[in-house]
């Protein structure tokens, strides 16, 4: 059996998503078999690769020639041969459970009994399609940062029948590709990501309908304010770090604020006493108040190398 290390690859889907994929894995040194039942869309797909790969090596983000590093992406004639010696089946198809059954039903029927069966599915929990498989223990959802190759987070999304084992020779595969495994507790639709990301859309939506803000100044607040701030720290220790005192102080002073702002759209989610004192107990175990200033101060210093960056990059 290969080690994650040297971990054979099939990639089942040639779309967006599956050629992102290829590009982590090829330039992390994995081989891998990439299969679409329209060959047309796995040619291109190895095009677009090589030309994403010589973008990485012109920013420096790349160990290797483009050209060698693409050579390791090969196409696959069947979903039986891209499978065939693979310790991860990645299975990137349309977001349609009959059509993710169906994919990774075959690919439970061809692929060692060792492999991992993953599917890149954007909100459908595994139970919803793979709860029939005889080999439904070694399924889960994987669900990548479009494109994976610039965003490493990955969220490992077990159902109740995935085997404990598996989540762990996944998140070995993926952190040796230098993907970063989220561990989902349990399923839920949408995962982490896309509910962080669908409360957002659901409020920056609410706002152009109600003539607060247009398109262009909501998506300049996220990318000139949030989002730079969000590409150093997340949300919880932007306000750690952003109020004297920590997140205790901050859920103290604005909590009130955020549970008006959330009844105002119908969503009654209550900071509670017990509720912040998880996140705090979570925080200060991360980060204790003596560290809080250097903490700030390297945050500075993260969004002025961004800004640098970008400014460098606007010349």
């Amino acid at each position: 059996m290969a080690t994650e290390q040297q971990s054979n690859i099939a990639i089942l889907g040639a779309g967006t998503i599956g050629r992102g994929f290829a590009v982590a894995f090829a330039a992390a040194g994995h081989s891998m078999r990439l299969y679409d039942p329209d060959a047309a869309q796995v040619d291109a797909a190895r095009e677009q690769a090589l030309a994403s790969l010589a973008s990485l090596a012109h920013h420096g983000l790349l160990d290797g020639a483009p050209e060698v590093i693409a050579a390791r992406i090969t196409p696959a004639t069947t979903l039986a041969h891209a499978v065939a010696d693979a310790a991860l089946v990645q299975e990137c198809g349309p977001e349609r459970a009959e059509v993710k059954a169906a994919i990774l039903g075959e690919a439970d029927a061809h692929a060692p009994p060792h492999a991992v069966l993953a599917s890149a599915s954007s909100a459908l929990p595994a139970s919803a399609y793979a709860a029939d498989l005889a080999g439904r223990a070694r399924c889960l959802v994987a669900h990548p940062g479009n494109p994976p190759f610039l965003l490493r987070v990955i969220e490992l999304v077990p159902a109740p029948f995935t085997d404990t084992e598996t989540v762990a020779r996944a998140a070995a595969i993926f952190t040796a590709a230098g993907l970063h495994p989220v561990h989902v507790a349990r399923e839920i639709e949408g995962f982490v990501f896309n509910r962080l990301q669908g409360a957002m859309l659901r409020e920056a939506y609410a706002l152009v309908r109600d003539g607060i803000a247009s398109v262009e100044d909501i998506d300049r607040i996220v990318r000139d304010g949030l989002g730079l701030r969000w590409s150093a720290v997340g949300p919880f220790e932007t306000v750690d770090l952003n109020t004297q005192g920590g997140i205790a102080e901050h859920a103290r002073r604005l909590g009130p604020a955020y549970a008006r702002m959330g009844a105002e759209r119908g969503q009654h989610d209550p900071w509670t006493e017990q509720l912040v004192a998880d996140v705090v107990r979570q925080r200060r175990a991360l980060l204790p108040l003596e560290d809080w200033s250097a903490r700030g101060a390297w945050r500075d210093a993260a969004i002025m190398r961004t800004l640098a960056a970008r400014k460098a990059a606007s010349d």
